[in-house]
């Protein structure tokens, strides 16, 4: 599977889930886990950074780019209370931009190094495939949570 193609169809199953009812919404893989409200909007959220890491990656030498904390995001941004239809557009906005870039620039200028704060020296081609990986990873998760309601 090509990265665009990794893109794409993370961007469709995610968007999917965006329509869900209320009680989908509320579920959650494990207890203690977020729940695919939460998810959802975190998916959201970080799109936003891997994103603004992209273009940064390939408008700046070598830049040394923070991690964020997903927790203290989903607590300060409120995402009980967030509505999802602005992270459903947000998701949608970011990954055509992210998605248009990496069909200009992957595999031209995917050697292109940067430093992240915790796991050290990656290039753009990591950045961009980290965006399809995270999303899949969370869809793992959004998918487990779907499947407790039909147990």
């Amino acid at each position: 599977m090509t990265i665009l193609d990794a893109l794409d169809a993370t961007r469709d199953e995610t968007l999917r889930h965006f329509a869900l009812g209320p009680r989908a919404l509320g579920a959650a893989p494990a207890p203690g886990r977020w729940s695919v409200r939460f998810l959802l909007h975190h998916l959201a959220d970080a799109e936003t950074v891997l994103a603004e890491r992209i273009r940064r990656i390939l408008s700046e030498p070598r830049p040394l780019l923070s991690a964020f904390d997903q927790d203290a995001w989903s607590r300060a941004l409120d995402y009980e209370k967030q509505p999802l239809a602005l992270s459903r557009d947000r998701f949608a906005a970011t990954r055509a931009g992210t998605r248009f870039l990496a069909e200009q620039w992957y595999e031209s200028r995917g050697h292109l190094e940067w430093v992240h704060s915790e796991t050290g020296v990656r290039t753009l081609k990591d950045e961009f495939d980290k965006v399809a990986a995270h999303n899949e990873h969370h869809l793992r998760d959004i998918r487990a949570a779907l499947a407790t309601l039909r147990d």
